[in-house]
């Protein structure tokens, strides 16, 4: 069995003093009233096939529609609750939330109602602090906001 793994991009920026990180919330039905522990880094699924950086630009242009060039700082990879081991690097840069166009999906939903629809993969996105991020980040994820602090 191989094991899932996902690519991401940690966007950071520096208002004043405050440290800030650009997360997403996933889209879709089942994300719908879920907030605190749902948001994320942009980031998805890649095969061994393509390269990890370029997987995670990839996938941040695909789910927010921006394009970064980095420079960009490797953190440590991490494995979240579902044994998937996500692999992730930090870029300073900032964008305005409300410009953001993320890739869609279809899915049957209603479930059993035999009716596709279309869902955005992200349905919104916004900086936070990193005490703000810590509240409303997958759990799994808050180790690549406390390596960031520690280096930026």
């Amino acid at each position: 069995m191989t094991t899932k793994q996902s690519a991401g991009i940690l966007l950071y920026r520096r208002l004043t003093q405050i440290l800030e990180v650009f997360l997403v919330h996933p889209g879709g039905p089942f994300w719908k009233n879920k907030d605190a522990g749902c948001w994320t880094i942009p980031k998805g699924e890649f095969t061994n096939e393509e390269p990890a950086l370029d997987a995670a630009v990839r996938e941040f242009r695909e789910e927010t529609g921006f394009t970064l060039n980095g420079p960009f700082q490797p953190l440590s990879p991490i494995r979240q609750k579902g044994g998937k081991r996500v692999y992730a690097w930090a870029t300073p840069g900032d964008l305005d939330p409300a410009k953001i166009v993320s890739n869609t999906f279809e899915l049957e939903w209603p479930r059993k109602s035999g009716k596709n629809q279309t869902f955005p993969e992200v349905d919104k996105g916004g900086w936070f602090s990193i005490p703000d991020a810590r509240e409303v980040i997958i759990p799994a994820q808050i180790p690549l906001l406390e390596e960031l602090e520690e280096t930026v």
